[in-house]
């Protein structure tokens, strides 16, 4: 029976500290901000599984279309040996890369890395239970930090899907690159996924359902921090907002607070007013032309070897090499 081995390098506290040090510089900060990275309890996994299935959120079936359309022909010129995928999650789209690669010849190992043990944990078990002549070796880390703990040994190709390349900031997304560019030798590739821009009357349903899901997930941050370090927040009484920059072209997520409150976060001793209207900004989500995915990629390292969209142009995979 083929097994999955798992190395962990982010421990509970290293992720406590994390959460504490980005709790007080973005709270602390005007305007005020949090990570979007700590969404993520299980709650807010849940809530963003349920997100996806919304009928105004076309990012994750759009991806998942061009995908299953491209896929045969990114493994064709991909020819990796090593799968390495950032971010992996449930691997649940990894599966169709994992065939592709597997029916051109070359694949050896997949290497998943995601920020928690049991996901991770799960999320490789199955695979090596599905493909049972793959080495499969996860990673616990956080992509931002520690790429350079990914093995290597055999051509690889790094995946990035799912639009979260669009939560950075630029000067975010240049250390980000760069650092992978760093970890790959030359002729080693990396497979973007990106969202483009669009009509705003499309892209912003998208990140405030009708239903009202996404205000619940963005929410979600403030229950982490009450449950994590302790704060006493009223999540309820914060209002989403999601509204389309156009001159940065991005989406920004916020909560708006309805009334003016004092916050106290016990673990940092630290207290925090809200004035009623003010906003906390927990999320970007850039959204990319062509020529700037190639631009960026050109800057870090890569040369841009194919960029697929789906028919309608609302989302991008782009392979690209290491020189």
């Amino acid at each position: 029976m083929n097994t999955a081995t798992v190395e962990i390098h982010l421990t509970d506290e290293d992720l406590t500290a994390a959460l504490r040090d980005d709790v007080r510089r973005g709270l602390t900060a005007e305007p005020k901000w949090l990570p979007p990275k700590w969404f993520y309890d299980a709650r807010g996994s849940e809530l963003f599984e349920k997100i996806t299935e919304l009928p105004e959120y076309y990012p994750t079936r759009t991806e998942r279309a061009l995908l299953e359309r491209v896929v045969a022909e990114i493994a064709r010129i991909a020819r990796a040996e090593v799968l390495v995928e950032l971010g992996a999650g449930s691997a649940a789209k990894t599966r169709l890369i994992l065939n592709a690669m597997q029916a051109e010849g070359p694949l050896k190992s997949y290497v998943p890395q995601d920020v928690s043990v049991s996901a991770l944990r799960m999320a490789a078990d199955e695979v090596a239970s599905e493909f049972p002549g793959l080495g499969v070796h996860g990673v616990v880390s956080d992509f931002t930090g520690t790429l350079d703990n990914l093995p290597g040994g055999g051509r690889r190709m790094v995946a990035f899907l799912g639009g979260t390349i669009g939560n950075l900031v630029p000067a975010e997304r240049a250390e980000f690159l760069g650092g992978i560019r760093d970890v790959l030798e030359p002729g080693e590739q990396l497979l973007l996924g990106a969202g483009l821009v669009i009509d705003p009357a499309v892209l912003v349903p998208a990140y405030d359902d009708a239903a009202g899901v996404t205000a619940e997930f963005n929410r979600n941050v403030l229950h982490v921090l009450n449950t994590r370090l302790g704060a006493n927040f009223e999540p309820e009484k914060f209002a989403h907002v999601a509204i389309w920059d156009a001159e940065r072209e991005w989406i920004e997520m916020r909560l708006e607070a309805t009334e003016p409150m004092t916050v106290h976060i016990q673990d940092l001793d630290l207290t925090v007013e809200f004035a009623e209207g003010e906003q906390l900004r927990t999320e970007i989500s850039a959204k990319f032309r062509r020529e700037t995915l190639e631009t960026e990629l050109d800057a870090a390292g890569f040369t841009t070897e194919h960029i697929w969209t789906d028919p309608d142009d609302r989302f991008a995979l782009i392979l690209a090499e290491r020189r």
